[in-house]
């Protein structure tokens, strides 16, 4: 299914060129469809016949000349947050309530002409970055379903990237708005504390605490954030607008961090697509400023290590001690430790975070704005179950500083990964830079064609490996009977990085190469094949390689890495160096 676009079903109804009911017909349809593939997405939906009827009533107003900014707009709310005669659940069956009541963001948006679509699933109370803390069933990336959605607004992105809505509402106190949108292939708006009200918000951290809004483009995020923000009285941490930072010119000034500071996690894919932003964002008239982030990193650590968990421990306190057992076991584990936090231990963190703060405001004095990955790497569903804390603090390795530190973010998408899942980068600015960082995704955007989004997972993704050969198992040579045998698909011609030397080996039947990697220095491009293989074939393939021979990590011209043929050192004990040859092939060749 198409994304839906914010702006364009707004100007269509607005112009008459279709009715909100006809656009709340086609949302339906697509939800509908969609719950074949993944209907954890959600946690409550109104009945269709409601749906319809608050669509006909938008039409009604539409035609008695009311100008409604969002027209007809479908759009989700992450089930945190109270919509009037709905459950709020915030994943917790025993917590659940039907409020009174609308969050004011969400009677704001509805006043402006949006159809509300139902209310999505998250890591209970909000409390993950990787979906599956939930016990309605876990949301995945919609691109390859083995792998997390990201949380905790994990079903807003979902039903997003999904296109059965065309934006949806989130959360974000660690990093909860951003880190979805990076594996999903979204824009998330995170706004500065304050600039949208919390009011009919279920805390998480209540000083913390942020809405936000995943999109497919920024303009659509801008559009929605005229609508979404303003003071509100009733909330007690909204904030009355400060001075607006200014769009940024022709010339500004990027922050990116020392290279010692930047870690993927050993995802090379996450690192090609960060240097390829921050050459799209230089583009755009960025100049680069190298930067210490380890004061920022350093305040991240205050959100879990550090008093802030109390906060998560108060939001939830008479649940956590009268009903334990109703609150997820890993939820649990974390938010009970908030009862252990003394008032000591609180004052102390607000020292520290203080000294971190002066330290982030000194940032802004040297650059503008700041480049950061929005997640180092992402996981498989099944890794995170296996081991839910370490994994899930990796994700927020780049994000949980921000709200900490009072600061506004976007996370626009960089590209995506060979097995189909998003990576994402996020602007970040001092507070109430918001329209500027808006105005800077948008340039970012389109500068340049935006990486192109990978079919959705609607079958099940199979899980492929990429190796590349170099000598007996090339097309045509003695041992690529391997290869086919296994059903084996070739991807690629190319050659490696220019930093290996190919020897022949002494004494191997049939004839067979070594690739060393030796560095820029003394290297040379070689070519290879590469070929994609099942996870199976790949394992039986590899159990096959005999030594000094192995599978490793190889470097490619085009700066990926795929694995390969690589050597023990034992390899080259009688070996000819045939490097200058290019390949293996040319040595063949000039045997005859």
């Amino acid at each position: 299914m198409d994304r839906l676009s914010v702006a364009a079903i707004a100007a269509e109804v607005r112009s008459g060129a279709q009715t909100a009911e006809q656009v709340a017909r086609d949302s339906l349809a697509r939800i509908a469809a969609y719950d074949a593939v993944q209907p954890q997405a959600w946690i409550e939906r109104p009945r269709p016949e409601d749906v319809l009827a608050a669509a006909r009533a938008l039409d009604t107003r539409l035609a008695a000349g009311e100008d409604l900014p969002l027209a007809g707009v479908p759009f989700a709310v992450k089930d945190n947050i109270d919509v009037a005669g709905l459950p709020t659940t915030a994943a917790c069956p025993a917590y659940a309530y039907v409020p009174d009541e609308t969050a004011t963001v969400v009677a704001q948006l509805q006043s402006a002409g949006a159809v509300m679509m139902g209310k999505t699933n998250l890591d209970q109370f909000a409390t993950g970055l990787v979906g599956s803390r939930t016990p309605y069933g876990i949301p995945a990336c919609v691109f390859n379903r083995d792998y997390v959605s990201g949380g905790s607004s994990s079903g807003s992105a979902v039903a997003v990237g999904a296109g059965l809505v065309a934006f949806a509402l989130g959360t974000d106190t660690a990093g909860s708005g951003r880190v979805p949108a990076a594996f999903n292939g979204l824009v998330g708006l995170k706004p500065t504390k304050g600039r949208w009200s919390t009011s009919g918000l279920v805390p998480a951290c209540r000083s913390l605490d942020c809405i936000t809004v995943f999109t497919g483009t920024a303009a659509d995020a801008a559009l929605v954030d005229t609508v979404a923000a303003g003071f509100d009285a009733a909330d007690a941490y909204s904030r009355p607008p400060g001075p607006a930072a200014p769009n940024l010119g022709a010339a500004y000034r990027m922050g990116v961090p020392r290279l010692d500071q930047l870690n993927y996690l050993g995802d090379a894919a996450s690192e090609r697509f960060y240097d390829e932003a921050i050459a799209r964002l230089a583009a755009t008239g960025a100049t680069l400023v190298e930067v210490d982030i380890a004061p920022l990193l350093e305040a991240a650590q205050l959100l879990y290590a550090g008093p802030w968990v109390a906060e998560r421990t108060a939001a939830i306190e008479d649940l956590l001690r009268t009903r334990p057992a109703a609150v997820h076991p890993v939820v649990r584990a974390i938010v009970q430790t908030g009862f252990g936090v003394s008032g000591l231990e609180t004052f102390k963190g607000l020292y520290a975070l203080q000294d971190h703060a002066r330290a982030a405001q000194a940032l802004w004095e040297t650059i503008d704005v700041l480049l950061l990955p929005t997640a180092p790497t992402i996981y498989r569903i099944s890794e995170v179950l296996a081991e839910p804390f370490a994994l899930n603090a990796n994700l927020g390795l780049y994000t949980n500083f921000v709200n900490l530190l009072d600061m506004s973010a976007i996370a626009v998408p960089a590209g995506y990964r060979d097995n189909g899942t998003g990576f994402g980068v996020t602007l970040i600015g001092p507070a109430w830079a918001d329209t500027a960082l808006l105005d800077l995704a948008r340039r970012y955007e389109e500068i340049r064609p935006m990486p192109a989004a990978p079919e959705l997972d609607t079958a099940g993704k199979p899980q492929t490996v990429k190796l590349s050969v170099v000598g007996a198992h090339l097309a045509g040579m003695p041992l690529h009977w391997q290869l086919t045998s296994r059903d084996a698909r070739l991807v690629a011609r190319t050659r490696t990085a220019p930093t290996y030397k190919l020897y022949a080996m002494a004494e191997t039947t049939p004839p067979k190469p070594a690739l060393i990697h030796v560095g820029e220095d003394d290297g040379a491009a070689i070519e290879v094949e590469v070929y994609e293989l099942d996870l199976a074939g790949f394992g039986s393939f590899t159990a096959e390689v005999p030594a000094p021979l192995a599978i490793g990590t190889v470097s490619l011209e085009d700066g990926t890495t795929v694995k390969g043929f690589v050597a023990e050192p034992r390899a080259l004990s009688g070996a000819t160096d045939i490097t200058h040859l290019g390949g293996w092939r040319a040595y063949i060749a000039s045997l005859a």
